[in-house]
Formats: C-alpha cells, sequence, structure tokens
C-alpha cells in the first residue's frame, strides 16, 4: 500500500463505525512534512486534470464531492485551491444557503437533486443535503422523529444516485475551536477578507459542542460503502489540500475513466479543402 493510499484508510470513516471526534487531532500531519505534502498536491492536480478530462470525454458517469464541517473550516479554500485542477467547462459548483421559499415548499432533498452532476460532470457541493441533520437539528428548527429520520433516507438517497451513476465522496474538514477563533480574528484584520465575517458567526461558535455532537452522529450514521466519509485534519492548509486531492484523485482512478474510441469510419488522413 503507498503511503497516499494509507493516508485514504486512515482517514476514511468505516461504515457501522462510531465516530468520537475528541480522538481525532485537526493538527495531525500523519507523518508529513509541508514540503513534501505541496509536492504531492502538485503531483494529484495534475493527476486528477488527467482524470477529469476522462471523465468528460467518457460522459457516462459523475463525480459528487461533499464538503462539510464547521464554520471557517475551509470550504472555500479547499474549492479554490484543489478544484482548480478541473476545467470549469465540466466542473459544477453549489453553495447551499438557508432554503429559499420555493425550495422549503418541497421536500429537503429537492434542491439538492437538481444539483447534482450530469454525465462527464464532477460536482462540488459547498454544504449539503447534511445541513438537514446539522443546523436543523442543534437549531430544533424541526422535531427530533423528524431530522433523525433522515440519516436513513440520506442514505437511500446517495445508494439512488451511485446506483445510477454517480459516485460520492464526502470530506468534513476538522478544525479545532482554537483555529477557528483565530480565522474567524485573521477575517477581523484583513480588509479583503472581512467582508466573509458575520456576528452571527460569534452566535454559532457558542453552539460548538452541539455542532461536534451532530457532526459525529452524522458521520456515524451515513458513511457507507457507497458513499464513504474522510475526516480531513484541516488546521494546516497543506495538509488538507494532500488529503482531498489524493483521495479524490484515488476515487476517481478507480472507476477507471477512458476517451472514447474513434468512429471506425474516420479516415486517417483528413483530406479538408
Amino acid at each position: 500500500m503507498s503511503r497516499l493510499s494509507r493516508l485514504r484508510d486512515e482517514l476514511r470513516v468505516k461504515p457501522g463505525s462510531k465516530v468520537d471526534l475528541s480522538k481525532v487531532d485537526p493538527a495531525d500531519e500523519h507523518g508529513w512534512k509541508k514540503d513534501d505534502a505541496e509536492a504531492a498536491t502538485a503531483q494529484q492536480m495534475a493527476r486528477l486534470s488527467d482524470l477529469q478530462d476522462r471523465f468528460w470525454a467518457e460522459a457516462k458517469r459523475s463525480v459528487l464531492v461533499v464538503l462539510q464541517g464547521i464554520d471557517a473550516a475551509g470550504k472555500d479554500g479547499t474549492i479554490q485551491k484543489v478544484m482548480e485542477a478541473f476545467n470549469p467547462q465540466g466542473c459544477v459548483v453549489a453553495a447551499f444557503k438557508v432554503p429559499t421559499p420555493e425550495e422549503l415548499a418541497h421536500d429537503y432533498l429537492w434542491r439538492i437533486h437538481k444539483k447534482v452532476p450530469g454525465k462527464g460532470e464532477i460536482g462540488i457541493f459547498n454544504r449539503s443535503h447534511y445541513e438537514d441533520v446539522l443546523v436543523v437539528r442543534v437549531h430544533d428548527i424541526v422535531p427530533r422523529e423528524v431530522w433523525s429520520s433522515r440519516y436513513r433516507e440520506i442514505n437511500e438517497f446517495e445508494r439512488h444516485l451511485t446506483d445510477n451513476g454517480t459516485r460520492i465522496v464526502k470530506f468534513f474538514l476538522y478544525i479545532d475551536r482554537e483555529e477557528q477563533r483565530q480565522r474567524f480574528q485573521d477575517r477581523v484584520d484583513d480588509p479583503k477578507k472581512r467582508w466573509k465575517f458575520s456576528m452571527a458567526d460569534l452566535a454559532e461558535r457558542k453552539l460548538w459542542d452541539d455542532y461536534v455532537a451532530a457532526f459525529e452522529e452524522a458521520l456515524s450514521k451515513t458513511s457507507t460503502d457507497y458513499a464513504p466519509w474522510y475526516v480531513i485534519p484541516a488546521n494546516r492548509n497543506w495538509m488538507r489540500n494532500l488529503a482531498v486531492s489524493s483521495i479524490l484523485a484515488e476515487t476517481m482512478d478507480e472507476l477507471k475513466p477512458a476517451y472514447p474510441p474513434a468512429p471506425s469510419d474516420l479516415p486517417k488522413d483528413l483530406k479538408v479543402e
């Protein structure tokens, strides 16, 4: 097993296991040094670019990347850094914020299903259907019997997508409370980042323990063989980028995307007048 394969295995939430985030170090480097990790990430980015080109040309299947994490965990940064390997023509990013009145008039998965990538595409979800077992739970928006049934519904939804040609890979970007505090402070101090900060972020921060409990249950109940969760140590951006890029590259490589064969009647020499 290669070093990157071992990293993937270490970070994967095994189906049926119970996640205890107090036993996970969000600053864990898993034996990597920054320079080596950045060099390996560059290699994975080139690999991802080649794999996406094959997916786009093949146009038979799709890949869905789900990014979740507490506020300031690095979802935007992951998209900006890792997903730059992809041609925008075949990569679609969807961000799920507070539901609109139209979305609230439908079941909670309606707005999600609309954004699932088509054949040949790679879809990136910045937040996702998991908000309906996270925010909804923490803020007591719906009764417990409602949100607790959604773990089963989400598993069935992801099974349906998988059966219809969408490979799902889910990343939980994990930072500790002190790292979040520092990132909030950095946003306040930097005029270019200040727009990203809201006083509501501080109110949500007070609910840290509630969110951790919600994440632990979601990770435990919805990591499956067909749609696994990976807990990414995200205190260090370079470690986060290595983990996400290598896991995504290995996931896509397992599908063995290939360029379609040339038409049988294609001449070897084109005569263009």
